[in-house]
């Protein structure tokens, strides 16, 4: 196992992404804390069912949009677990809709949600990470922060943002021991996913070499690595997870 011993910390837990990385991580040997916005039956059962495999999981229902509720969720891990060794800011939506009819809410909820929400718990966790003088941070970006999709001006500002967060944060804490990394998935089959899958899933695994979707595992699987010691020496590095979508564009 590559984490045994660690202490993790996941936004957006309870599904797609975010519960193959909870998995992931989990049955690698790590202590999991998920936050969760809503869903209370699929994140119990998410923590129910790692922990009847014998991992130490936690469920936590909280609003990642609010830094008080960062500051809490950081603290509750540090009292429960005495340290935090990984945070994986994941917590993501998507309202999309062209610029010239979107509400100032569709805006604000996915700024507030996808980047602000990586300042809240990057906030929280890097005192106690620098303390330690270790730690892995791992936010969640995506291939539409560099190619644009029409209707996406939200969910862009706010993937591109994080890529910016991501190298600048690196250079701040990188002495401490600390890295700093994204990961930018391509279109990876999820529930959030879906809707663009129903209207054009065939010509979106003919632009992709490997020709298919991505699954949630294949993201998870980054995640270890940037969480694990095989990835100590890179820092302020965006990954990208598309299956060579973006070779050609997208």
């Amino acid at each position: 196992m590559k984490l045994t011993d660690k202490t993790a910390l996941v936004t957006g837990g309870s599904r797609g992404i975010g519960k193959a990385i909870v998995e992931t991580l989990a049955r690698e040997g790590a202590k999991v804390a998920f936050v969760y916005a809503s869903n209370t039956e699929a994140a119990h059962a998410l923590r129910d069912s790692l922990n009847g495999e014998g991992c130490t999981v936690e469920a936590i229902q909280s609003d990642v949009k609010l830094r008080a509720e960062a500051d809490r969720v950081v603290d509750h891990v540090m009292a429960t677990w005495g340290k935090l060794d990984i945070l994986v800011n994941n917590a993501g939506i998507i309202r999309d809709g062209l610029l010239a009819t979107m509400s100032d809410a569709d805006w604000a909820d996915v700024i507030q949600t996808n980047l602000t929400s990586v300042f809240n718990y990057c906030h929280a966790a890097v005192r106690p990470m620098m303390a330690a003088r270790s730690g892995r941070i791992i936010n969640m970006s995506s291939v539409a922060a560099e190619f644009g999709n029409s209707g996406q001006t939200n969910y862009a500002a706010s993937k591109g943002g994080i890529v910016g967060f991501t190298r600048c944060l690196a250079t701040e804490i990188g002495r401490r021991n600390i890295t700093v990394n994204a990961v930018a998935p391509g279109f990876i089959e999820t529930d959030m996913t879906q809707a663009v899958r129903n209207a054009a899933e065939a010509e979106i695994k003919k632009r992709v070499p490997l020709r298919r979707l991505g699954q949630p595992e294949d993201i998870a699987r980054a995640v270890l690595f940037l969480a694990g010691p095989d990835s100590a020496y890179i820092t302020g590095h965006v990954l990208v997870v598309d299956g060579g979508l973006t070779l050609g564009g997208i």
